[in-house]
């Protein structure tokens, strides 16, 4: 059999008869199709606007800039995410802390973060902004989250760029009822992709129009926003923040619009293979996925737990073996704080406990729309063999 990745995209012949539509158009960039992808993806969310930008690191520091993250005040996230979570507060000069995550859903822990806010009260350092992340597709638990930014005055980014198609207490992530700013990616390992890009919604005007500055330079041609001039000179666009160039373009929108018809089919392809890992996995010295009651998953991961102290092997051991056999897992994440480069900040091993728990017992499993029963059955006995030898 051919070797399998940990994740894949699926392109489809209208995929790609869309992005050749954009090609033979008169725009490639800041045409027609950017707005539709924001308008179809902040339908589906149940959002007011959107924002669609070239990727999801982009998206978040983007939402941080809007937010007036800077110098001075902090962000906090989880440790187990990748490093753009963190490193969007870094890029407006804020400090980063990070929050340990639940032991069954690997999110962000309300529970630990009432307590770390209870003591940052203290000390006068509580957070401006809270990125909570839904790994794997599995929302946190927003509403408790959001009751303590109630209290004690933080801004909420979703780092969702695992969990377009998922939903939250029956409303799709991206609703905002629980957050400011919501953040999507789109990736080719993730649902749905453009290629490369990301998303942010929201339902603040304000947010929305700021947002659309940054992208672009802080460029503005809105008459409302520039500043009068002389009769005879000719001002059609004017800079009036220091934004960025997270840009867009429409052939990267077009395959984001064709993919998003087929949204819904991939997030149930995800569910019924995550069921399928679910019932194959029984009596397997692993630990699966556990659900939260109010969430819907859109499955953009499939994590297991090696429980390491009934098999003789190492989780290194596991994963070395199962690439050996063409089986290409994954480890979703090392802890962020972990990094060489955030050594510097006084971070050291054992800041997180669980996350680090997690961390040593961790394995991504094959998880795509087209992966077969017949891929995914071969994945399952080559685990099996390595786990449990004959």
């Amino acid at each position: 059999m051919q070797s399998i990745p940990y994740g894949r995209q699926d392109i489809s012949q209208a995929d790609i008869d869309a992005v050749v539509a954009v090609l033979q158009s008169d725009y490639l960039t800041q045409g027609p199709t950017v707005p539709k992808f924001e308008e179809t993806v902040a339908a589906y969310c149940h959002a007011k606007h959107a924002v669609a930008v070239n990727s999801a690191t982009s998206a978040l520091h983007m939402a941080c800039k809007a937010l007036g993250l800077g110098p001075g005040d902090w962000l906090w996230t989880t440790p187990t995410t990748f490093v753009a979570s963190a490193n969007c507060g870094l890029y407006c000069g804020a400090q980063v802390d990070f929050v340990d995550i639940d032991p069954r859903t690997y999110n962000l822990c309300p529970q630990a973060l009432a307590r770390k806010l209870e003591q940052a009260e203290r000390d006068g350092q509580l957070p401006k902004v809270v990125v909570p992340v839904h790994l794997c597709g599995q929302p946190c638990d927003m509403a408790a989250i959001h009751a303590l930014s109630r209290q004690y005055g933080f801004k909420i980014i979703e780092d969702a760029s695992h969990a377009i198609g998922g939903r939250y207490q029956g409303l799709p992530i991206g609703h905002g009822a629980y957050s400011d700013i919501t953040v999507f990616s789109f990736h080719p390992v993730k649902i749905i992709t453009s290629g490369e890009g990301g998303m942010a919604v929201t339902n603040d005007p304000y947010l929305w129009k700021k947002m659309k500055l940054l992208r672009s330079h802080g460029i503005s041609s809105d008459k409302a926003d520039m500043q009068p001039r002389a009769a005879d000179e000719i001002w059609n666009y004017q800079q009036i923040d220091l934004g960025f160039n997270y840009r867009m373009t429409d052939i990267h929108a077009a395959l984001g619009v064709s993919q998003m018809h087929r949204l819904d089919e991939f997030v149930l392809r995800r569910q019924a293979l995550a069921q399928r890992y679910n019932d194959l996995l029984l009596g397997l010295p692993v630990v699966t996925p556990w659900q939260y009651p109010d969430s819907f998953s859109s499955f953009h991961l499939y994590v297991i737990r090696l429980r390491l102290d009934g098999i003789a092997l190492t989780q290194r051991q596991v994963y070395e073996a199962l690439h050996a056999a063409g089986i290409f897992v994954n480890l979703h994440y090392i802890p962020v704080y972990r990094h060489p480069y955030y050594e510097q900040f006084g971070f050291k091993a054992g800041y997180c406990p669980e996350a680090e728990v997690y961390y040593a017992e961790a394995l991504s499993l094959p998880m795509y729309a087209t992966l077969t029963n017949e891929q995914q059955n071969h994945v399952v006995q080559a685990l099996k063999s390595i786990l449990i030898p004959q």
